[in-house]
């Protein structure tokens, strides 16, 4: 059945209750307009946000709210249902210079914050589980924030930077791209120097620290674009359930970019969840490939793994995409590719999204409780806004700290992160301000800053930003 319908967004509200096990129910679907219509549709890897900011400027010039020539776009992600995409910061790394890669991921962060702030009727970025469904059921899109390519991270940085990370909403990490970096071994086994310089093997000590701190504060770990070695090495360190958001099959297409059936076995054993990827160079040894190539990929990881360890995870708009799939638009071609397999209803929901939000759910459930024992005093407020411009290359940073009466403000605990590099401030009692003065000038344009503080109980609160300078 070959049904080409404009899916509206807001069909997709019409059967999703509060509780994660209805938004997977069988229900009286037949065809496909209707099946697809009533599922939450997860995309776990998206790359239309390298498309949004200028090349030069790293600046975001494209609003997808609009229809445009990508991929994916607003329009095309309510045409086609699509309700929770995870949009990636990519980067491959910048040789010997960390600053610039973490300044090339915060620009793309910054974009999507900019795309919510352009589209708050429409969208929303969202990181938890409780705040996709709340989103969702908003008649809003949930966009989830992730990272392609951790280049960002090194030893002198990495545990505060994923902190920020955190704050700003990043929900999964993907340590490398194809490029080894400080945390492991890529795909391709080199690092991203003049020469290739190859790696060595796996996780490095500061990727076991990460892995670790990422399951401690509730964050995904992406094994796509992993060395082999790297991989085990994770699935040996990792307490949480993982997601590969973009890879496939080995045993149909033979390529480092996708998992053998040694690794599919272990994702699963570990409850973590494959995203099959559509692009035609990791689907089939031709040049060229259909959905039913996706649906090929799908099949044989289900019926190796098991139905709950199998979702999407297109790359849009980062890669090549089969012929009869021309945009995000047409994701219904893969749940019609999935009735005609004589998929359950149900099963086809699992697929379609239903699994990576069961695997973000249990990775938060395996997160220490504490979370750095975060509170909500004193309030914290920042002198400039998310996305700020500032004036200045060695920017005075300063926040406003608001305490409730009876309860003091531990001053001791006061901490400004800049990039990951905690300073201490000054702090004025008669005014509540703190305060950093930066003396080093900051080279690249984009960084990310942190106001933490906390009260006489140790109760600590954060308040996080991105700015950018000319």
């Amino acid at each position: 059945m070959r049904k080409r319908v404009i899916y509206l967004f807001v069909s997709i509200l019409l059967s999703i209750p509060v509780d994660f096990h209805a938004w997977i129910v069988t229900g009286q679907e037949e065809d496909v307009t209707s099946i697809h219509a009533n599922s939450v549709i997860v995309d776990s890897h998206i790359d239309t946000l390298m498309k949004v900011v200028d090349p030069d400027t790293w600046l975001p010039v494209t609003d997808i709210g609009k229809e445009t020539n990508f991929e994916v776009d607003i329009p095309k992600m309510q045409a086609a249902g699509l309700s929770v995409p995870f949009f990636a910061a990519f980067t491959s790394g910048f040789y010997d210079n960390n600053p610039r890669s973490i300044s090339n991921t915060l620009a793309s962060i910054n974009a999507l914050y900019w795309i919510e702030k352009n589209n708050t009727d429409q969208l929303e970025v969202t990181s938890t589980f409780t705040e996709i469904q709340a989103a969702i059921e908003k008649g809003k899109i949930a966009a989830v924030p992730t990272i392609e390519g951790a280049y960002s991270l090194e030893e002198h940085n990495a545990i505060e930077l994923i902190r920020q990370y955190d704050d700003l909403g990043i929900t999964a990490i993907g340590f490398t791209w194809n490029y080894s970096n400080a945390l492991g071994e890529g795909a391709d086994r080199v690092y991203n120097d003049p020469v290739s310089t190859p790696s060595g093997d796996g996780l490095t000590e500061l990727g076991v620290e990460v892995a670790e701190e990422m399951n401690r504060i509730g964050m995904m770990i992406d094994v796509s674009h992993m060395a082999e070695r790297t991989f085990w090495d994770v699935m040996e360190v990792s307490k949480a359930p993982v997601i590969a958001t973009h890879s496939g099959v080995n045993a149909l297409r033979n390529h480092p970019r996708n998992l053998t059936d040694e690794q599919l076995l272990a994702l699963a054993e570990n409850g973590g969840v494959v995203g099959i990827v559509f692009y035609p160079q990791f689907l089939t040894d031709d040049r060229e490939a259909m959905v039913s190539d996706i649906v090929d990929h799908i099949d044989y990881a289900v019926n190796l793994i098991g139905i709950d360890h199998v979702a999407l995870g297109s790359d849009y708009d980062g890669a090549e995409l089969p012929n009869d799939l021309k945009d995000a638009s047409e994701l219904y071609k893969i749940t019609e590719e999935l009735i005609e397999r004589d998929y359950s209803v149900k099963d086809i929901k699992k697929i379609l999204g239903a699994n990576t939000l069961r695997v973000l759910r249990d990775v938060e459930k395996a997160a220490d409780p504490d979370q750095m024992n975060k509170g909500k005093s004193p309030t914290i407020i920042p002198a400039y806004e998310m996305g700020e411009m500032m004036d200045s290359r060695t920017p005075l940073f300063t926040a406003k700290l608001e305490q409730e009466e009876g309860h003091a403000i531990d001053i001791a605990s006061l901490r400004i992160i800049v990039d990951g590099i905690p300073y201490e401030p000054e702090f004025n009692e008669q005014s509540s301000l703190v305060s950093l003065q930066m003396n080093d000038v900051l080279k690249e344009r984009f960084h990310v800053v942190t106001v933490e503080a906390a009260d006489e109980t140790g109760r600590i609160n954060r308040e996080t930003r991105i700015v950018w300078m000319e």
